[in-house]
């Protein structure tokens, strides 16, 4: 069986890796003062996070429409695929698995649509997998993801909570309150829920909290450091983390500037980062 792989662009794959297992990625949309941008197109990710703090109306976002994924899914289809397996963003905090579902229909039997519960390289991790696994067929890919998802975490140290309150993932008194005694909020994302596992005033102990949880988990498969425009920081807190367990940690570690269609929902200057255990 061919198999073809549809994923949308939260899943922040690399370009080096959509090219090298034949990826095919549906582009989310940003809003700026009105003007859309397909995601990554249009404005970078380092012109998009410089921009944030100033602009005076809060950017959003909408999902890409059947359309998009009805043509590739043709487009797949038409190049010989057997089945697709389209992997998309948490059902729970966004609309693209829906929209993928119902460009599903008019395509009975040839594509599985697959909630990954999770965002960035948690789903990109998902992809990946189920990409490795391809060639022995769509239940071998499908066990993939899931044995993927099981042992996934992620987590992340925003710099402030106010654009999730600006996106209404939080009530507005929390984040006042946040605001008001400086609170870093520290976060993780399981079963496609977004919940707050702590807070801290600084970003050395928002550093330490999540090299903690690495360094004590066990070996690690699969790693990716996860930044909103906050390279020099990503990078310090990697090779921190590298001097402290180089032999628990994949050779391999990728260095991800966070898509603006997530961006958006948690501002800039945020830390995190998506790990896959051994």
């Amino acid at each position: 069986m061919k198999l073809g792989i549809i994923t949308d662009s939260t899943s922040d794959i690399p370009r080096y890796l959509i090219e090298e297992y034949e990826l095919e990625v549906v582009p989310s949309i940003l809003i700026i003062d009105g003007k859309e941008y397909a995601d990554g197109i249009g404005i970078s990710r380092e012109e998009f996070y410089k921009r944030l703090p100033s602009l005076q109306t809060q950017p959003t976002t909408a999902a890409p429409s059947i359309g998009d994924f009805s043509s590739r899914y043709e487009s797949f289809l038409t190049r010989g695929c057997d089945h697709i397996l389209s992997i998309h963003a948490a059902g729970a905090l966004t609309s693209i698995l829906n929209i993928a579902r119902q460009a599903a229909k008019d395509f009975p039997d040839k594509v599985t649509c697959v909630d990954s519960t999770s965002l960035s390289l948690g789903l990109g991790f998902q992809v990946i997998a189920a990409a490795e696994a391809a060639e022995m067929g769509l239940q071998a890919a499908l066990a993939a993801i899931e044995s993927a998802r099981r042992r996934l975490h992620v987590s992340a140290a925003l710099d402030t909570m106010e654009y999730l309150k600006r996106s209404g993932r939080i009530p507005a008194t929390v984040a006042m309150l946040g605001s008001i005694l400086h609170i870093k909020p520290l976060i993780e994302l399981t079963n496609g829920e977004v919940k707050a596992i702590g807070a801290v005033r600084t970003n050395n102990q928002a550093n330490e909290r999540m090299s903690k949880f690495l360094l004590e988990g066990g070996s690690l498969e699969k790693l990716a450091i996860l930044h909103t425009g906050a390279e020099p920081r990503a990078r310090e807190f990697l090779n921190e983390l590298m001097q402290r367990a180089s032999q628990s940690v994949p050779r391999d570690i990728l260095m991800v500037n966070v898509t603006t269609v997530i961006g958006t929902h948690v501002g800039p200057n945020g830390l995190g980062f998506a790990a896959v255990r051994k």
